[in-house]
């Protein structure tokens, strides 16, 4: 009997795409302004990039006059060795009220398609029920991208 302990490997998320600009700027940083570092982000060696969720949804449509989606498409392709990462609030997802589980099914699935592998969710309310359906998506759906 070995009493060899296996190290196990830690992975690091950096948030910095989201949540240094959330906190600091109102999450006014522009798509534009992100991608000329992703580069060099991406050859970090992260497990993953926080880069969408939270307020960023409704700072590029409300604010920044920027289309969220087309953000995340740019992210992905110029981040393709490093997983992407979204701050999902549960049932909310990322608004500022309760979605039917339809609704919130549907938008994991694009935004799965369009790029975030790991979805990050919380419950603002600590309610355990309201995560459950964004973690219960189709496995053998294919959504297209929007």
């Amino acid at each position: 009997m070995s009493n060899t302990i296996q190290a196990k490997k830690t992975g690091v998320t950096d948030t910095i795409l989201r949540d240094a600009h959330q906190s600091l700027l109102a999450t006014r940083m522009r798509t534009e302004d992100m991608l000329p570092i992703c580069d060099k982000l991406d050859r970090v060696g992260y497990w993953s990039l926080e880069v969408w969720g939270g307020a960023t949804f409704d700072a590029c449509v409300r604010f920044l006059k920027e289309d969220p989606w087309e953000r995340l498409r740019k992210l992905k392709a110029a981040l393709p060795n490093t997983r992407l990462q979204m701050l999902l609030r549960g049932q909310n997802l990322l608004g500022y009220r309760h979605y039917s589980d339809d609704v919130v099914r549907a938008f994991v699935a694009k935004a799965a398609v369009n790029g975030i592998d790991v979805f990050r969710i919380f419950d603002a309310m600590n309610d355990v029920r309201n995560p459950v359906s964004s973690t219960h998506l189709r496995a053998h759906a294919t959504p297209e991208p929007l």
